[in-house]
């Protein structure tokens, strides 16, 4: 199947015999993308975070370690201990992720699905048949409130208005 790759031209400086200042965009779609090399869509300076859901774990080595101005260590042991902070992060992050993230990735996408598919096929049909049934089920539950429930929370507290207590000194 034949293919076409996405792509998008911005000329603003007088490139390609288009005055200065006059944009130019021109756009062509694809048809089919082409997954043979992965390498080639991945952008390392793309926000893998957009919604800031981890922003917590915006943490560097300052965040956690701060020597006031009255106590500083040896100027080579910050610096070593900086260094070796960074690198660790960087490596057992890297070394956790290759063994963890496709798995949990899997787990999470099943958990989600089965989630998905639980709300959409059985939860939401159940609520909108309890909304359906529920004016009836409201009158039916009036209607056993005026005539059971409220005579005899009004018999008991008329017996326990009798009632009276006196407290004595002895």
């Amino acid at each position: 199947m034949a293919q076409t790759p996405i792509t998008t031209h911005i000329t603003n400086s007088g490139k390609n015999g288009r005055a200065p200042g006059v944009h130019h965009l021109s756009i062509s779609h694809h048809s089919v993308v082409d997954y043979a090399d992965p390498e080639k869509y991945v952008d390392s300076s793309q926000d893998r975070d957009p919604h800031q859901l981890n922003s917590h774990l915006k943490l560097g080595f300052e965040d956690l370690i701060a020597e006031p101005p009255t106590t500083h260590s040896f100027d080579k042991v910050w610096i070593c201990s900086h260094a070796l902070f960074e690198i660790s992060k960087y490596v057992i992050y890297k070394f956790l992720t290759v063994f963890l993230a496709i798995p949990l990735a899997f787990i999470a996408g099943i958990l989600f699905a089965t989630l998905s598919c639980l709300h959409i096929w059985i939860l939401m049909p159940f609520v909108k048949t309890c909304l359906m049934v529920l004016p009836s089920v409201q009158t039916i539950w009036k209607s056993v409130t005026d005539v059971v429930i409220g005579p005899l929370c009004t018999s008991v507290g008329r017996i326990f208005s009798s009632v009276s207590m006196q407290l004595s000194h002895d």
